[in-house]
């Protein structure tokens, strides 16, 4: 579109050249006593020529994408309606066209002197509700409410568009809702995750103080927090006290879970030895219950099994003469089926009964 509009005002200058050019004829014509006629006719031509393609390059209006135009009435002062991209016809003089972007806009206020509006610090500083005075950095993104009812509504509210107005605008409400804000926090919240909602607040509380200035807020985000140097030491000492009582408590909650382990693992030990000490009682005991049947029932298995245990070979059995008889001799002998080994009488001692010392008197 801009390139149309670039062509006919080429051909309108090139129709002016022309009339310079056929003025010009017409004086050397003149000065040497011919006849100008052709000179007239050039000059004609070329100033109708220019002076057309002029009108009509002043008379079409070309509005890009990112735009839309405030028509304004000379004459009147009354706005007409706005025109939105495209090509449209106006009169040159009596329509004049005013420009807005209806494209995302941005305002930054940054301590960087490569951001923002200013090459000057121009970072935004406020005080928490604690004392602590914060600096931050701010970038606005926002539209201008710029459907076909609100942007007339939006260049009367702007004295015509002065863009240095309502940015000035945006700039000062900014500043003050994030100041306002700010005030309410604590800075040790807005350090951590309280940021969030601090942005949160600051989204919500100007959104409709743009709404009513002819503005769409988009959003706003809050960067770039500088502290003072006494507090960050401050948080930094207070969070790595806190990680040392962390671990501390880690380490403790370690040694608990190891302590109650071994514990388990002795109880369980004492357990398995105290049942096995049951179960080898019970064992022994029905063992003893099960040989008391059997003497019961059985009166000389132990002296034959005594017997069995001294072995073929053994033909001399000494009994002391002050020890009780293991063999119950009178059973053995009043049993009918004992059959005496044979042994020789010269294997055979008799054990000598052992005197009883007789006390003397005053021994």
């Amino acid at each position: 579109m801009g390139g149309i509009s670039s062509f006919i005002g080429a051909i309108a200058l090139i129709g002016f050249v022309i009339f310079l050019i056929g003025a010009a004829t017409v004086v050397l014509a003149a000065s040497q006593g011919r006849r100008a006629r052709g000179g007239i006719a050039l000059a004609g031509v070329g100033l109708v020529i220019g002076i057309l393609f002029s009108i009509v390059s002043n008379g079409l209006l070309f509005v890009n994408v990112s735009e839309i135009a405030v028509i304004t009435n000379t004459l009147t002062g009354n706005l007409e309606n706005p025109r939105e991209a495209g090509t449209s016809v106006i009169i040159p003089g009596l329509q004049l066209p005013t420009f807005y972007p209806i494209s995302r806009q941005e305002y930054t206020m940054s301590a960087n002197p490569l951001e923002g509006e200013t090459t000057d610090d121009d970072a935004v500083e406020a005080t928490t509700v604690d004392g602590q005075s914060l600096r931050l950095d701010v970038t606005i993104f926002y539209n201008i409410n710029a459907d076909s009812l609100s942007i007339n509504e939006f260049h009367r509210t702007w004295s015509g568009g002065q863009e240095n107005r309502w940015r000035g605008f945006i700039r000062s409400t900014v500043r003050t809702v994030v100041r306002d804000v700010v005030a309410t926090f604590r800075a040790a919240d807005i350090y951590g995750a309280g940021r969030v909602q601090m942005q949160a607040r600051i989204n919500q509380e100007l959104e409709p103080l743009l709404t009513e200035a002819g503005f769409t807020l988009d959003t706003v985000n809050v960067r770039g927090l500088q502290f003072s140097a006494t507090f960050v030491e401050a948080i930094e000492a207070a969070a790595a006290s806190e990680q040392r009582a962390i671990q501390a408590r880690q380490e403790a909650e370690r040694s608990r879970t190891i302590a109650q382990g071994e514990r388990d693992a002795a109880i369980a030990r004492a357990e398995g030895e105290a049942q096995s000490i049951i179960l080898r009682a019970e064992a022994e005991a029905e063992s003893l219950r099960l040989v008391s049947e059997q003497l019961a029932a059985n009166p000389l298995l132990v002296q034959y099994q005594y017997i069995q245990t001294l072995g073929p070979n053994v033909r001399l059995a000494i009994i002391p003469s002050n020890s009780p008889f293991l063999f119950d001799l009178e059973s053995i002998a009043a049993n009918p089926d004992f059959i005496a080994p044979d042994v020789p009488e010269t294997d055979l001692v008799l054990p000598t009964p052992t005197p009883i010392p007789t006390a003397t008197p005053g021994s």
